[in-house]
């Protein structure tokens, strides 16, 4: 037999029709009459697959076998009686009597329908139970001796009228959650009064295995058969229950998704008519970039793993954006991209002369450099810093370097630099993160090997947000930076092959463990022939050029670029110099636009004119005539300069006034100059007394500018030797140099800075500590010939060299003898 639904009433139903003598439902009293009738002692057994038949339900079966057509269409002739039983299995096509089970049911044909598909239909309705005894007939078909099944009738008490109250309230919930099943079913369950058809007719079209029914239908005591249907209608109403969640969640889900779905393929649309890509496409546009990127093995699965997860996210989604930004950077840096170099160094050290006059040293270091790269064809050496005062072309060295390599140049700002962040990059899980400035430079410079310029390395700062300069350890560390980690990229970037290069104006700021790993070379300043030719070949033809002017438009001579020089600028660079040259050419342009006469071959008053009067006087700087002032050397961030020192005497007790906006090591310098001068005040020709009576006030003009450091001590004791004595300070004379209380001279730092000031301020003779002879053989003979140095040990040659014989006039009456004799008298 064929498998048929019974609980279909929309397949059942078509197959009744007013001629049909049944009914579906059965009153108590039908149900007494079919008890009732007599059982046949033989009976033809139809054998069922695929369903049980119970007592007084009615239900249409398809026959298919020839025996089963043969049996029904037999009985249908006759009584139409049959009896009908379960197969004990299912898969058997022509089963025996010994394969059928023992309790069926008796069943009459209500009616035969012929189908147009060439199979029987037949609508059959229980009576009662049988159980076969023998096998009297097996052809055509089966027939076998029956004898009724005795049931056994329950007590009617309350918990039995409970129990099929809760049978019927759960098949009526299950036919509510079963949505396949008509609500006319629920209406027929209601109005069944038979307790054993209502527990029969639920046992029929419940939705349990054939086995099961067959167990139901073997179940003499109704009240354990009503028992046996509450725990099976109990465990279906469970998982229809469990169903009916599952499926309304999956319905919402697949509503949320309809509708994202829905809405991205209207954006879709929108931003293809607008001319925008689609996700779809940008996210294949990223992939075709992916697959032509030369990356690591490591570097390409990642990317890929991020791309995958792109494509599961929502567009819509914020995080979407930085997903995006996150693989344009990986595809943007230069992996295992390199530029060739060019490692002709005869061509490097054309260009360098060419860019750059003088700073011979600093061109021959940077040579060095690129001759080792040359033959190792490895960047792990020392990070060059190049230190000097502003305008000095430190930062310009690092253009010419990478025009002289071939390579690419990037410069880095480091000054103000407060945020770990900004060398190493943000996590993606900030708002508005973005890698970190070295990564973001070695994109823009689009190259693995670029000459990066760390500008200003000395003014890198730290606060709350971290501290860059241990940031910058890691970059320009040779052992450590092939696999620089930068925060937003989560990758090991290799920068290993760039060539660092780091300035800055002093050292005193910058990290101890950061200054370790640079190999620091000094860029000094420049002398005034120095200056012109700088002028001449490379601040005028710029400046002419960004003016709009030609080479005929504007002519200076040497001597008047030397007058701009001296008269205008006091600076160890030439960016002054280039300004007021750039002020010179404006004044050009101005003549030739308004179409007036001037001179081409400017003179000093021509200068005069457009500058203003002098700024600077060099006479100025020459003026010792009275006792107790000298001139010192002093370092600044701008270079060298030159500084008076004064002291004066005045009567009193013996205090020391210190006045000038000095810091803490030139007010103990001003202490130790006096405890010496106290010490060895007979060796100097001083009454001791003299210190009592009299007040002595050191000055260092310019008080608005702040002043420290060691350079001081012997002009300090200097002046306080040439105002208790008297005697003058030789003319165009200076000097620089620490003291200790014992008398002797230290060494102090930036000579040829503040040499180079001598010199610029007229300077003939100048004092230094013997062991400072080293730092004046680096400077070139050329500069200095105008120049006489004298190299002291003690403060006793200082002395002699310094100060002249002959005293002021009157001054030892004055100073000495008159408040001597007033205090004893």
């Amino acid at each position: 037999m064929s498998k048929f639904d019974p609980f279909d009433f929309n397949q059942a139903m078509p197959l009744i029709n007013e001629d049909t003598e049944f009914f579906p439902l059965m009153s108590q009293e039908d149900e007494e009459e079919m008890n009732n009738e007599q059982t046949p002692e033989i009976l033809a057994v139809l054998p069922l697959r695929n369903t049980v038949l119970f007592p007084g339900v009615v239900i249409p079966i398809t026959v298919g076998r020839d025996k089963s057509i043969k049996l029904i269409k037999d009985a249908y002739k006759g009584d139409r009686v049959i009896g009908v039983v379960a197969q004990l299995d299912v898969s058997v096509e022509d089963p025996k009597f010994d394969e059928l089970n023992k309790v069926g049911t008796v069943a009459v044909i209500v009616k035969m329908l012929q189908m147009p598909d060439g199979n029987t239909t037949v609508i059959i309705q229980g009576k009662n139970r049988f159980e076969l005894v023998e096998q009297v007939q097996s052809e055509p078909y089966i027939k076998a001796t029956v004898k009724k099944f005795e049931e056994v009738r329950p007590k009617v008490d309350k918990e039995f009228k409970a129990m099929v109250s809760s049978v019927k309230e759960m098949a009526m919930q299950i036919i509510q959650f079963s949505p396949n099943i008509p609500s006319e079913a629920a209406i027929a369950i209601k109005n069944i009064e038979s307790v054993p058809f209502l527990i029969n007719f639920i046992s029929s079209n419940m939705n349990a295995s054939v086995a099961d029914k067959q167990g139901m239908l073997e179940v003499a005591n109704l009240r354990d058969r009503a028992q046996m249907v509450l725990s099976h209608l109990s465990t279906e109403l469970q998982l229809l229950e469990l169903k009916n969640q599952i499926q309304n969640k999956v319905k919402v889900d697949l509503d949320k998704q309809q509708r994202d779905y829905f809405l991205n393929q209207q954006l879709k649309t929108i931003q293809e008519e607008l001319g925008g890509n689609s996700p779809d496409m940008e996210i294949e546009d990223l992939r075709k970039k992916g697959s032509k990127k030369q990356w690591s093995k490591e570097t390409a699965n990642h990317f890929h793993k991020e791309l995958d997860k792109l494509a599961r996210m929502n567009p819509a989604a914020a995080d979407y954006s930085v997903q995006i930004n996150y693989l344009e950077v990986l595809l943007d840096l230069p992996w295992q991209q390199f530029t060739k170099d060019n490692f002709d160094l005869k061509r490097a050290q054309k260009i360098l002369d060419k860019d750059h006059y003088g700073l011979d040293k600093v061109k021959k270091r940077i040579v060095e450099y690129l001759a080792v790269l040359k033959l190792k064809h490895n960047m792990k050496a020392p990070i060059l810093c190049l230190v000097g005062p502003p305008g000095v072309g430190k930062t310009s060295l690092g253009k010419s370097v990478a025009k002289a390599l071939g390579r690419k140049y990037v410069r880095m700002a480091l000054g103000g630099v407060r945020d770990e962040a900004e060398i190493r990059g943000h996590r993606k899980t900030y708002i508005g993160a973005m890698p970190g400035r070295i990564i973001q430079s070695i994109k823009k410079a689009g190259s693995s090997n670029p000459v990066f310029v760390l500008d200003e390395i000395d003014k890198v700062g730290n606060d709350f947000r971290g501290d860059p300069s241990s940031a910058l350890l890691e970059v320009l560390d040779p052992e450590q930076n092939n696999a620089f980690n930068d925060h937003f990229v989560e990758l090991d970037y290799d920068l290993s092959n760039v060539m660092f290069i780091a300035t800055a104006n002093s050292l005193s700021s910058i990290q101890p463990a950061l200054l370790d790993r640079m190999e620091i070379i000094e860029v000094n300043g420049y002398t005034i022939e120095e200056k012109i030719e700088i002028a001449k070949k490379h601040l005028l033809p710029k400046q002419k050029e960004q003016h709009g002017l030609k080479t005929k438009d504007v002519n200076l001579k040497s001597s008047v670029i030397e007058k701009i020089i001296e008269d205008y600028t006091r600076e160890s660079g030439v960016r002054g110099l280039e300004k007021k040259i750039g002020s010179v050419v404006r004044g050009a342009a101005t003549k030739l636009a308004m179409e007036e006469a001037y001179n081409v071959n400017f003179t000093a008053h021509d200068i005069e004119e457009i500058l203003g009067a002098p700024i600077f006087d060099k006479d100025f700087y020459e003026g010792n005539e009275v006792a107790g002032v000298v001139t010192g050397l002093a370092w600044t961030q701008v270079g060298g300069d030159i500084l008076f020192i004064e002291a004066s005497l005045s009567p009193g007790k013996g205090r020391m006034t210190l006045t000038g906006n000095l810091g803490d090591v030139m007010k103990e310098s001003a202490t130790i100059a006096m405890a010496y001068m106290r010490a060895h005040a007979a060796s100097f020709g001083i009454e001791y007394r003299v210190f009592d009576q009299w007040d002595i006030h050191i000055h260092v003009p310019a008080g608005a500018t702040p002043k420290d450091g060691p350079s001081a001590g012997i002009t300090m004791l200097t002046a306080l030797t040439s105002a208790f004595t008297q005697r003058k300070v030789k003319e165009h004379l200076a000097m620089t140099g620490e003291i200790t209380l014992r008398g002797k001279v230290l060494p102090v730092g930036g000579i040829k800075e503040k040499i180079l000031a001598a010199k610029r301020a007229n300077i003939k003779d100048i004092i230094l500590s013997k062991a400072n002879r080293k730092d004046i053989l680096e400077i070139k003979e050329s500069y200095i010939k105008d120049l006489s140095f004298h190299y002291v040990t003690d403060m006793t040659e200082v002395i002699k060299l310094a100060l002249l014989d002959k005293k002021v006039k009157n001054a030892l009456d004055i100073v000495y003898k008159e408040p001597i004799k007033q205090k004893q008298d």
